[in-house]
């Protein structure tokens, strides 16, 4: 699952409440020695004698909330029986109502089963429980954008910042949905914010050479692909991006060595084959150009574009008539409407 069911620390544990009241029986005494004993053996990654240890504690003081949601953990991450654990946090929150981990790793247990309205609830009782609970405000708001619920999803991200400005994972989420709104100032501004937390997050710096390659500033789109590339060198579409750029800016051999990039390591890349072939034309490398449009052709049969370059290569580069029109042919059944094509092969047929 993509978030594990929280193991605290004993001492974290502990402070939960984990209380006996008067009662200072050897029973107690007991059942609190098998407790420590599971959470250490959990610790450990001894899961089934930490499952046997902590219902050892149940069995001696049937009470115990704290137990049974470690042995929920138990169950959850160390066993996979997902049914059993959420029956054990079931117990522990019927045992103690305010037992805000225990409805927050129920939630977490849902979410791995599939029944996503029951996690919502559950994460929403921890947060009444605990209205600061960072963990399930973290966890509701990537279910819900899971949910493509986004408006709920932006303001759990934004109830996360209000809580911790500078919580990384929750300032990223709330930049790109804003960016999916077409909300690119206020995206840029957390971005911003992200990438002078976090100078290496090429996920943002990506992010922001999208938005300002969206609002045409070049150089700003090339700098933040720059550092996308830098703080992740294989990041495929970055480098395809910034290749992009430097085609359009003119500096070829820069551009073909990111197009190249690209390939070998996304072999089955159609566009960036294309555009290495298009880089590749202009640079007079005309077998190495065909070839690459050859090649994205083989990966994406159907892509028009491709035929497109590749007639235009095979009329303005090689002068080759036969072959153009042929090429030219294709696009148009593939759904391309060029004009100018259009015009060419219908003067071919009279």
């Amino acid at each position: 699952m993509s978030a594990r069911i929280r193991v605290m620390a004993l001492a974290g544990m502990l402070a939960l409440g984990l209380c006996w009241g008067g009662d200072a029986s050897a029973a107690a005494d007991e059942a609190k020695k098998y407790y420590s004993q599971g959470m250490a053996q959990a610790s450990q990654g001894k899961y089934d004698a930490a499952a046997e240890s902590l219902r050892k504690a149940i069995e001696i003081r049937p009470k115990f909330p704290e137990a049974y949601h470690l042995l929920g953990i138990v169950y959850a991450n160390g066993q996979r029986r997902f049914a059993d654990a959420a029956d054990s946090f079931k117990k522990a929150i019927e045992l103690n109502p305010n037992f805000a981990e225990a409805y927050y790793n129920l939630g977490l247990v849902y979410q791995v089963q599939g029944k996503l309205v029951e996690a919502e609830q559950e994460f929403k009782r921890a947060l009444v429980t605990h209205p600061k609970y960072e963990e399930a405000l973290v966890a509701l708001a990537q279910l819900y954008e899971r949910q493509q619920a986004y408006p709920k999803a932006v303001t759990a991200y934004g109830q996360i910042l209000a809580l911790k400005p500078d919580h990384l994972d929750a300032l990223y989420a709330l930049g790109y949905l804003y960016e999916f709104q077409g909300r690119s100032p206020e995206a840029r501004e957390l971005l911003t914010r992200l990438v002078k937390l976090k100078p290496d997050h090429a996920d943002a710096y990506y992010l922001l050479g999208t938005i300002a390659e969206k609002a045409n500033s070049m150089l700003e789109a090339e700098q933040a692909y720059r550092k996308a590339v830098a703080a992740r060198p294989d990041f495929v579409d970055a480098r395809y991006n910034l290749g992009f750029i430097l085609k359009s800016k003119g500096e070829l051999e820069a551009a073909a060595q990111e197009f190249r990039t690209t390939v070998k390591l996304r072999p089955d890349y159609a566009d960036a084959y294309m555009n290495l072939g298009v880089v590749y034309a202009l640079q007079r490398k005309f077998n190495d150009a065909e070839q690459a449009y050859e090649e994205a052709i083989r990966l994406k049969p159907a892509m028009a574009e491709a035929y497109y370059n590749l007639g235009v290569f095979y009329e303005f580069h090689m002068r080759d008539t036969v072959r153009a029109l042929a090429t030219y042919k294709k696009y148009l059944d593939l759904g391309g409407t060029d004009e100018r094509v259009q015009r060419i092969v219908r003067e071919f047929k009279r």
